[in-house]
């Protein structure tokens, strides 16, 4: 595929003045329609404008019966709150736009609005991943590699991606969206956007290519490059990740809905934790032979304890429930510090960096784990997820997780609560243990880095739950109160 397959391709991106009276004419339904979404991550600050760091027709948007695909690439303008004293970067977003003269009625929930004027005056602009025919035009373009405008599609070498697959959206996501195409592949698509390799490609494909078997191999992917095409982004020509199509792994549950299955009949999960203590194993082993490795010293203990700090001072701030802990767990970040400080370093590497069991897939035939979404913590700035980090960070993750299940269980059957914590104790154990018999290294023997690790989680959980789901703040002040008398 080329640029001269399609003679309408990127139209927008190359005629600026079409693409500023498309984007004029988009702000009024954009500034409506966006803040919306499940995926914007500037809930609560109004948007003030956009800016247009690309645009590219993947189908023509002429007026007719057939439906045209446009991709936009655009920033939203927000103004800070009174408590920023800087300005706050724009975020950029991935938008797939429907046009059509008027909506069949399947389509009616996916409405975006009408544009005024501009190029598409009078025509119909909708959310286009609900749309079958669009959506099938994503999966012909990745299985076709090839540049069209900004945008650079690519598929790995020797995959096999079947033509025609129907596609169906899922509902359940949150900070991005994605297709299933059959049964067979399914497809990421990053909603905000930022330059650098996204870590849910570089990750999966770097364990695929290494021999791992415990992750689903990308079999295309998608990026933009627009700061090759001088405009309003300022990228400077870095790329931004944009989708990864990897084989959907149907017949599979999740460890959290397993966890609460097991919970709820009084099963035995153990077996299953330790089995999913030597997948993490497995994977951190091979990024570790995959990807560098390098040594945490004095001066970055020191900053990791810093930002712990900072975490819990800004959590703080914001929800009371957690100031009469603070001093303790100001303690828990600052031996971190104290064991730099004497001489202990530790090994750092690329880990999966937002690890919980709802990021591992159990198969039901013969119980064995999948690690799923690499991409880490969305809000982070990509840079930072890209950071090599020790490997107990991802092992805090799954323990708070493990915790989680267990207080939620007794919220809903209080009479249980005794049992849930033992629950949670024995599968703990058996994830440490599953882990040291995979790796040779048993992460309890890390006490105080560990400690440090699932304090500082259970410090963004609290902040979380006050903001999102205040009935739940009592699941994580629940571990805070443990950790801090620890």
């Amino acid at each position: 595929m080329s640029d001269s397959s399609s003679p309408r391709a990127a139209v927008v991106a190359t005629r600026e003045p079409e693409g500023a009276a498309l984007l004029r004419s988009l702000t009024p339904l954009l500034t409506e329609w966006l803040p919306r979404q499940r995926w914007f991550a500037g809930k609560g600050r109004p948007v003030s404008g956009f800016a247009l760091v690309a645009a590219t027709e993947l189908l023509p948007c002429t007026s007719g019966a057939a439906p045209g695909l446009l991709h936009l690439l655009v920033r939203a303008r927000q103004p800070g709150g009174p408590e920023q004293t800087h300005p706050v970067p724009a975020d950029c977003y991935q938008l797939l736009l429907g046009v059509r003269d008027a909506l069949p009625p399947p389509l009616a929930g996916s409405l975006i609005g009408h544009p005024a004027d501009g190029p598409l005056a009078g025509r119909t602009v909708y959310e286009a991943l609900h749309d079958p025919r669009l959506a099938a035009v994503l999966l012909e373009r990745l299985r076709s590699p090839g540049r069209l405008g900004p945008l650079l599609f690519q598929r790995e070498r020797g995959t096999t991606i079947p033509q025609g697959l129907p596609p169906r959206p899922l509902s359940v996501e949150q900070s991005n969206s994605s297709v299933v195409y059959g049964d067979s592949h399914i497809l990421k698509l990053f909603r905000r956007v930022s330059p650098g390799v996204n870590p849910d490609l570089e990750l999966p494909l770097a364990l695929a290519r290494a021999g791992s078997d415990r992750v689903p191999a990308p079999a295309a992917w998608f990026e933009a490059r627009p700061g090759e095409r001088p405009g309003e982004g300022g990228e400077a020509g870095e790329p931004m990740t944009l989708g990864v199509l990897q084989p959907f792994l149907p017949g599979t549950s999740d460890g959290w809905q397993l966890a609460l299955g097991s919970l709820a009949s009084h099963g035995d999960f153990s077996g299953s934790a330790r089995a999913l203590g030597r997948a993490i194993a497995e994977v951190h082993t091979t990024l570790a032979q995959a990807l560098p490795v390098t040594a945490l010293g004095r001066r970055q203990l020191e900053f990791i304890a810093s930002g712990m700090n900072e975490r819990l001072e800004a959590a703080a701030a914001a929800v009371p429930a957690l100031r009469p802990y603070r001093g303790k767990l100001h303690t828990v970040f600052d031996a971190v510090a104290g064991l730099g400080r004497g001489g202990r370093s530790w090994s750092a590497q690329r880990i999966h960096g937002d690890l919980h069991l709802g990021q591992a897939l159990c198969a039901g035939d013969d119980g064995r784990w999948s690690v799923i979404d690499f991409e880490g913590e969305p809000a982070r700035p990509i840079a930072e997820r890209r950071r090599p980090q020790p490997v107990v960070r991802d092992i805090a993750g799954i323990l708070r997780s493990f915790d989680y299940a267990a207080c939620q269980h007794a919220r809903s059957s209080p009479g249980e609560a005794g049992w849930a914590r033992e629950w949670s104790e024995r599968n703990r154990d058996a994830y440490c243990s599953g882990y040291a018999d995979a790796s040779g290294s048993d992460p309890r023997d890390e006490d105080v880095l560990l400690r440090a690790y699932e304090t500082d989680k259970a410090v963004y959980e609290v902040l979380y739950e006050a903001r999102h789901r205040p009935a739940w703040l009592a699941i994580p002040m629940s571990a805070v109160q443990r950790l801090a008398d620890t």
